[in-house]
């Protein structure tokens, strides 16, 4: 029989197991939880933005600066590897800064790792987001990551993209190469996949979600998502006519409707309507006179 595990054994493991995921996870951190998009409240004008070396509205310098890449606001090394001796020596604010970012505009502390690696790995290089096409220096707002198609987002447009990103670019969700049903989808290109020119000749299977043959994005499965397709809306429209326009509408109810007076004018501006109120006194007039006529003179005094 194996021998029994003691207490101090099992400790050993779990602290090795949890320091191998904290060791995978720094590759996967979240782009809302990375240091150099943190939160920050100005001091002077207290508006709310991401964390910046300076206030993008007031211009203000921060009181207590977080590095962008490490996050700290105190550097406690006595030491270490700081640029900047201090020993003995806690600082904090502008002793703790090493230089400012050029992508994400914030400050990174004078530790060497951060000063070497944070210009390199820096989450916010290409941050252009998908909708206004404005950059990290172009809005005061945190960036975001679409849950979907994995694009960069400011904090304006990040609930609008996001509620119209399921929406396939064409009209149906057959495969793009073939007339079978797509069962895998990319957010990217908004296109289907059939089974079979997913698994393509020449590519190793993989053991998540395989990858997208135009952009290598990983495909997601339709039956998960909530996709619609690209609809389009054709038909004569039944708006109302004008007033004015005789021929506008050749709707039911316009040509069929007796309420309506329809008056033609001439080009000297004489209305048809007045010559016809003309000719009918005119009509009037001479069937009087006719009538008068057939009764005969009137008996005058001789007469009689």
């Amino acid at each position: 029989m194996p021998k029994k595990k003691t207490g101090q054994r099992k400790k050993a493991e779990k602290q090795k197991l949890r320091q191998k995921e904290i060791r995978n996870a720094r590759g996967h951190i979240d782009l809302a939880q990375h240091p150099c998009n943190l939160p920050m409240d100005c001091d002077k004008c207290q508006k709310k933005q991401k964390s910046r070396a300076f206030c993008y509205f007031c211009s203000a310098l921060q009181r207590l600066p977080v590095c962008a890449q490490c996050g700290k606001v105190k550097c406690m090394l006595k030491s270490g590897d700081c640029v900047v001796r201090h020993p003995g020596v806690y600082t904090t604010g502008l002793g703790m800064v090493g230089a400012i970012c050029d992508f994400c505009e914030a400050w990174v502390c004078h530790g060497r790792k951060c000063l070497q690696s944070h210009a390199c790995t820096c989450p916010l290089q290409d941050a252009v987001c998908l909708e206004c096409e404005r950059g990290v220096w172009e809005h005061g707002g945190r960036v975001f990551r679409c849950c979907f198609c994995q694009g960069f987002l400011c904090e304006d447009d990040q609930f609008e993209h996001q509620a119209s990103c399921q929406v396939l670019e064409s009209e149906t969700y057959k495969c793009q190469s073939c007339n079978r049903l797509g069962q895998y989808s990319c957010m990217r290109c908004k296109t289907c996949f059939c089974d079979e020119h997913v698994r393509r000749r020449g590519t190793k299977p993989s053991r998540g979600a395989p990858p997208c043959p135009r952009c290598s994005y990983a495909l997601h499965l339709t039956s998960d998502l909530a996709l619609s397709t690209r609809s389009h809306r054709y038909g004569r429209q039944g708006a109302a006519a004008a007033d004015d326009d005789d021929y506008s509408s050749y709707s039911h109810s316009a040509a069929f409707d007796e309420s309506r007076d329809y008056t033609y004018s001439d080009e000297d501006g004489s209305d048809e309507d007045d010559d016809d109120d003309d000719e009918d006194e005119d009509e009037d007039e001479s069937s009087e006179d006719d009538e008068e006529g057939d009764k005969g003179p009137t008996p005058g005094p001789a007469d009689t």
